[in-house]
């Protein structure tokens, strides 16, 4: 049977996808990129925005629509999965005939012919406190980049998230299982690994902590580039920065969630550090490396947030200066301690002109960063052969993860090359090829 697949969110749901496409291959399953001749339908969902969910109710009757009366099974996989198993699949008249949430994608399968032998909706959310995916090797597209879950889950419980009671408690996976994995891509021409956990840096496996597993995934010959992402500010451990600094391999950026300025929104937010605290972490990381790319998340509009404490956020921003930034407007989650606790008190309006200004003020300082690098040469490691604005020009990343454009010459996917920065807008470097780097 031919099964199309649609991933939401982040770069975890992006390697569970992954994940799933190997789990249906070794069960006899066919991919297909189209949803027109595909018998089963899976949307791999995000349940962190609202607007993620609405997105997804929209997709499942636009794709039960479009098949003009032809039968599809249709299954809803991921974070939402978990939160609204009771509203998917009975109080939404939703077309959907199974679900499986994050730690049931070995079964998914048996879910699935059950659901077509039987006729009726199942699902299967069952968290695992085991359950890493570690003897499952995921299909993946080529090309430069590979994603690796080295852990699942996240013992955190910050009031406004999901993630513990989508995805369940922390848990590690073996650091030989990784490097294995790792070396596998080395052979399979991937020239870097993105490591990914939901609070990377409080990795821990028998002793093995995060920085250990730095060191033994730049440990293998053939990945050029190491990356991870997120780490919690309240446990970044200092020798992580050492490694940072030292180590060729490990890449010179930092995605470091604020969420917000304001010592007393932070300690409804269970965040565990103070705006004291962030800030001094962050002189510590421009005290390793000066250069360091620092990019973070924010939260606006947080209840009970108000003048003072959006002030405190600003204050934060103004003397860190990001790189860059993902700002949102707060969004109720359910099942979550704040909306438990905490009424979504911030007027509608307030949030939008609270995102406005933050945005306006990360795109100063992002343009600003970004003027800095003019006249400078970047190493950059090509993903692209087009941009999304033209077909003239290759698209790659520097080191500190931002996007360098420049024209296409007789290069090739993969290839690091110098670029010497000419121009830049607030969200790319664009420059001129120097010269290729054929030891790399």
């Amino acid at each position: 049977m031919k099964v199309y697949l649609e991933t939401y969110g982040c770069q975890m749901n992006e390697y569970d996808t992954e994940i799933v496409k190997a789990v249906l291959l070794e069960a006899d399953y066919e991919l297909t990129d189209s949803t027109e001749d595909a018998e089963i339908l899976l949307l791999n969902t995000c349940s962190v925005r609202e607007h993620a969910n609405r997105k997804v109710f929209g997709r499942v009757h636009s794709l039960h629509h479009q098949r003009n009366g032809i039968r599809a099974r249709i299954g809803i996989l991921g974070c939402m999965a978990t939160n609204f198993r009771q509203d998917l699949l009975h109080g939404s008249n939703l077309p959907i005939d199974f679900i499986a949430g994050p730690d049931s994608y070995k079964r998914l399968p048996q879910l699935i012919e059950k659901s077509l032998r039987e006729g009726e909706k199942f699902y299967d959310v069952t968290l695992s406190e085991f359950e890493t995916y570690s003897d499952v090797y995921p299909v993946r597209e080529k090309g430069v980049n590979a994603w690796i879950a080295v852990m699942r889950g996240c013992d955190n419980f910050c009031t406004f998230c999901v993630v513990p009671y989508t995805r369940g408690r922390e848990r590690s996976r073996a650091p030989e299982n990784i490097a294995a994995e790792v070396k596998r891509l080395a052979g399979e021409r991937f020239r870097q690994v993105t490591l990914l956990g939901q609070n990377v840096n409080s990795y821990n496996y028998e002793g093995v902590d995060f920085t250990h597993l730095l060191e033994k995934v730049s440990e293998v010959d053939g990945i050029e580039r190491i990356r991870f992402t997120s780490p919690h500010p309240k446990d970044f451990p200092r020798r992580l920065l050492h490694v940072m600094a030292e180590n060729p391999k490990v890449c010179k950026q930092i995605h470091l969630p604020l969420q917000a300025g304001s010592n007393r929104i932070l300690d409804l937010m269970n965040r565990t550090y103070t705006r004291e605290e962030f800030m001094h972490l962050v002189d510590e990381i421009r005290a390793h490396y000066a250069d360091m790319v620092l990019t973070t998340d924010i939260i606006v509009g947080f209840p009970t947030e108000n003048d003072v404490d959006f002030a405190g956020t600003i204050s934060v921003m103004e003397s860190v200066q990001f790189d860059s930034a993902f700002i949102f407007k707060y969004s109720e989650r359910p099942k979550t301690i704040a909306q438990r606790k905490f009424p979504d008190d911030i007027p509608e309006e307030v949030k939008t002109e609270r995102i406005v200004r933050l945005n306006e003020l990360q795109r100063e300082h992002s343009l600003l960063k970004n003027r800095a690098h003019i006249g400078r040469i970047h190493e950059v490691l090509i993903e692209d052969e087009t941009t999304k604005k033209s077909a003239d020009d290759f698209q790659g990343r520097n080191d500190g993860n931002k996007i360098v454009i420049f024209p296409k010459g007789e290069y090739r996917t993969g290839q690091f090359i110098n670029v010497k920065i000419e121009s830049v807008t607030p969200h790319v470097l664009k420059g001129n090829a120097v010269n290729v780097l054929e030891n790399r």
